[in-house]
């Protein structure tokens, strides 16, 4: 019998202009802290952004409760996703100079946006070009069918490869992130370098998956999000990758299967590349992380 379904979580970012981060800060620590609710807030000059997880019934409150303190109605995009748990350690409000690092600020939302729905006909059409612009761990687990990987390792690469895709694609272009704002950015960009046909997945793959019956679907695999679930699936089900505490990976089953897998310490991704004396850290870690589970059992 599954577990019941007692939490949820809600990813969110408007793009706004704000002064005051600091008393923005405290305020919101303090009410995340009051409600007992975790995750993390980024805000900055250019907007807010979130993920933000708590017992079922907490979102309109906490929605109302952001839209006061910054004045505005609504935000761009929000997606909301059940759970059997709370996928965060604490509760975190960070100051950031953007909401997504790209060095390309972003104060109005004024890209060409597709919804889930029509997203399956346009991006099969001859003349679009579909591009993943997550990290490539994140396409390895999952992605679109006949969607571009450029092979980036952070965001910030991602100018590189747009500046040399613009001198040779002369198509149409739908791009996709995980929630949609990596999106935002990235569609900007690209308006400055003159390229006007660029199309974003509404709310990213996040609102896709939650939308989209699986039998009509042309994602394929699993979708990694920043928190303790790592992966999901369709209707944002869990996923079945977990984590490599020693590089932050996901991982599944079969990484698990390799000689270079040791719970907790490293993985195939990182055995070679960690020093000794990381691994003895990790392990340290781990046995202490071990031993306070079966402690907390006695207790019971």
């Amino acid at each position: 019998m599954p577990e019941e379904e007692n939490f949820e979580i809600i990813s969110f970012y408007k793009f706004a202009h704000l002064n005051n981060l600091e008393k923005f800060q405290l305020t919101i620590k303090k009410y995340l802290i009051d409600n007992h609710l975790k995750g993390t807030i980024i805000i900055s000059p250019e907007g807010v952004n979130g993920t933000i997880s708590g017992k079922f019934g907490f979102i309109n409150e906490f929605n109302n409760f952001i839209y006061n303190i910054f004045s505005f109605d609504n935000f761009d995009v929000s997606n909301v996703s059940k759970t059997n748990s709370i996928p965060f350690e604490r509760p975190k409000v960070k100051i950031k100079k953007e909401v997504v690092p790209i060095e390309k600020k972003v104060i109005s939302r004024e890209g060409k946006h597709i919804l889930p729905k029509d997203w399956n006909d346009f991006i099969q059409k001859d003349d679009v070009t579909v591009i993943d612009i997550r990290k490539s761990f994140e396409n390895k687990i999952g992605s679109f069918q006949g969607a571009i990987n450029p092979n980036v390792n952070s965001f910030r690469e991602f100018k590189g490869y747009f500046d040399e895709l613009v001198k040779k694609n002369n198509k149409k272009l739908a791009i996709f992130c995980t929630g949609g704002i990596r999106c935002e950015k990235a569609s900007e960009y690209l308006k400055e370098k003159g390229v006007e046909e660029v199309y974003q997945l509404q709310g990213g793959i996040l609102n896709y998956i939650n939308t989209i019956p699986e039998e009509e679907s042309l994602w394929m695999g699993e979708c990694y999000v920043f928190d303790k679930r790592v992966a999901v699936k369709h209707n944002s089900n869990p996923g079945s990758y977990t984590m490599c505490y020693g590089c932050r990976m996901p991982i599944n089953d079969k990484d698990k299967q390799s000689e270079k897998f040791i719970e907790g310490i490293a993985c195939p991704y990182c055995y070679d590349k960690s020093s000794d004396e990381q691994k003895k850290r990790f392990a340290m870690r781990q046995f202490n992380k071990t031993k306070n589970k079966e402690h907390c059992k006695n207790d019971k």
